[in-house]
């Protein structure tokens, strides 16, 4: 079973980089080289929003280990901490972050990026599967419950 990874994690960092670039005002080919300063402008735009709205504790449950990777990664990104305190669950990141921010420019880009992230893991799932496993990974079927029988 060979499948050609590099060549799919090239095109999913592409895409990365294509949603970042939009998040940061490059939305043609001219402007790849201002997507370059995306991180720097996106940091001195979280220094001014947390001077009018200043940081607050938000709790992040997400659905999967995937996702967490992805946003604690996004929050390191941009300066923040991820944590998360004793006994809570592996998928939950904890972090101090103005509202504003939030709402307007991580939450929308975790949901776009991870949204890339999970078409590619479903993708390579689906892949290997059929190639390594069997070709039918279609889903079970569903059946009416017979009333009486064991």
């Amino acid at each position: 079973m060979v499948f050609n990874v590099s060549s799919d994690e090239s095109r999913l960092i592409e895409k990365l980089r294509r949603i970042e670039a939009l998040f940061a005002g490059a939305a043609t080919e001219g402007e790849r080289e201002a997507a370059a300063n995306a991180l720097n402008r996106m940091s001195e735009r979280l220094k001014e929003v947390q001077k009018e709205d200043p940081p607050i504790e938000y709790k992040f449950s997400l659905s999967d280990m995937w996702a967490r990777k992805l946003f604690s990664a996004l929050l390191r990104r941009y300066g923040i901490n991820p944590y998360r305190y004793y006994r809570q669950k592996h998928t939950t990141v904890m972090a101090r972050v103005s509202a504003k921010f939030v709402d307007e420019t991580l939450w929308p880009e975790f949901v776009e990026l991870n949204k890339t992230l999970r078409l590619y893991i479903d993708e390579v799932t689906n892949r290997v599967i059929s190639e390594g496993v069997f070709t039918d990974n279609s889903e079970p079927e569903v059946v009416q419950q017979l009333i009486g029988t064991n």
